[in-house]
């Protein structure tokens, strides 16, 4: 069988596999929700309508029997632009909100996509979950540790849906990069290297040094913060919030989908049980919070896997859209994202979003490849198919969250120091050390709460 057929092949059996749940669904869906049917759709609202968020939604609006009926939204005008984005898609006009616990109490709602930024992911899908929603939550799924393990908890108290918005885990190649190393293709696996080298994106730019001020006409300052410290405007913080620790992990929040992609192909180990980091914030003297160049290790039980993550690399890039929608491969040494395998066999080169994998002996000689496509074409339709036949996703919360802890684990060990840490699994918390455990967990304000019961 040619390369190009048996990815053809494993392509076809993702889809005909979802095309079986989605039948057998018909048979026995709760509420019935039987696809087809015209008084029974798939009703959607989405939390946060920025870039990332209203691609995923006008994604999902296109899916058969699916129906958006609400935009929530703290800034007006990107609320109401979204509206008449989706009215345009489905024919019918969202209603923009700004109160997410108003989509949470309408009855006709399925599920909801939040699309936040970070600090509100974990808040939302608890309270989603608590409503009877399902939920699918945009990476990274959580801002720490503590909140990630109460989003499991609550999924499965109130038996939800809640799928990961890592995608590479619906992706063809990726299943057969995980039965290649599984069958023994790269010998046994002892070091793995995941990078993040991106070009000026956070790391890599200088913070915004704007002052203090009133927030701008239609933004609900007070529900953007959320969780979060209660503090004044600020417009560096407001369209730069991905530099800042209150609302993200940084560049690591983009990493986190080579780190689960290779925890996907190894076929998910546990937590590891050590973190070492060394890095900084070389590059500029200014305000910003994150550091140009963080490079981790993880030390699992057989074997080690470096996260090197930086924002100084302009003549690295991610896959263009040749490569992650065409035939065309990445040039891996300037593949900014790229994932390297070493097996005591063979090497293989594993990239994200569609551009696939490679196995290489010694000599350059090439053995064994399955080029991709980008994976939203499998994922976002798995959710909603999900929702129907109440299936566990790709991406499903748990692994989500194990994934998630990657980044935590690796910008704790940053925050404190540079320092190696040791991980107890089974509590989730740091060995004898008070200083890294106070990054478990964040102190949230007045009504935006997350329980220690959910």
């Amino acid at each position: 069988m040619s390369k190009m057929t048996r990815r053809r092949f494993v392509g076809k059996s993702v889809e005909g596999a979802a095309a079986v749940a989605a039948g057998a669904a018909v048979m026995g869906m709760p509420r019935q929700l039987a696809a087809g049917s015209p008084n029974n759709k798939v009703v959607l609202g989405l939390m946060g309508a920025g870039g990332r968020g209203m691609d995923l939604i006008k994604k999902m609006a296109e899916v058969p029997d699916v129906a958006v009926k609400y935009v929530c939204d703290v800034e007006e005008a990107r609320g109401k632009a979204a509206v008449a984005t989706l009215e345009k898609i489905q024919g019918s006009r969202p209603e923009h909100l700004t109160e997410i616990r108003r989509v949470l109490d309408d009855k006709e709602v399925n599920a909801v996509v939040v699309a936040t930024p970070e600090h509100w992911h974990a808040l939302a899908t608890v309270w989603a979950c608590q409503a009877g929603k399902d939920v699918y939550v945009e990476k990274n799924i959580s801002l720490y540790i503590w909140e990630g393990r109460k989003m499991v908890e609550a999924a499965k108290k109130y038996g939800r849906i809640v799928q990961a918005g890592f995608q590479n885990r619906s992706a063809p190649y990726g299943f057969s990069a995980r039965k290649y190393i599984k069958n023994g293709g790269l010998g046994t696996v002892l070091l793995v290297k995941v990078f993040n080298m991106l070009g000026g994106v956070v790391g890599g730019a200088p913070w915004g040094t704007q002052p203090d001020s009133a927030p701008p006409a239609g933004l609900d300052w007070d529900r953007w913060l959320g969780p979060a410290d209660e503090r004044p405007y600020n417009p560096s913080l407001h369209r730069g919030w991905y530099g800042c620790w209150d609302y993200s992990g940084g560049n690591a929040s983009d990493g986190v989908h080579q780190l689960d992609l290779a925890r996907m192909v190894l076929d998910d180990p546990p937590h590891p049980k050590t973190v070492s980091c060394d890095g900084g914030r070389f590059q500029f003297h200014d305000r910003g919070q994150m550091p140009d160049l963080q490079m981790v290790t993880f030390a699992f039980d057989k074997f080690v896997m470096s996260f090197e993550d930086g924002g100084f690399t302009p003549y690295l890039s991610k896959s263009p859209g040749e490569v992650r929608y065409g035939q065309k491969w990445p040039f891996w040494p300037q593949n900014c994202d790229r994932i390297e395998i070493f097996g005591t066999k063979r090497m293989m080169y594993l990239g994200r979003h569609g551009a696939g994998w490679q196995v290489f002996e010694g000599g350059g000689k090439l053995v064994e490849q399955d080029k991709g496509y980008h994976p939203d074409k499998w994922h976002l339709p798995n959710f909603i198919e999900c929702i129907r036949s109440r299936k566990q996703p790709n991406g499903e919360i748990e692994q989500g969250h194990l994934s998630a802890c990657l980044e935590h684990l690796a910008n704790i060990a940053y925050r404190t120091g540079n320092q190696k840490l040791s991980f107890d699994a089974k509590t989730e918390r740091f060995v004898n050390n008070d200083a890294a455990n106070k990054y478990l967990r964040p102190a949230y304000r007045k009504h935006y709460r997350l329980p220690d019961e959910v």
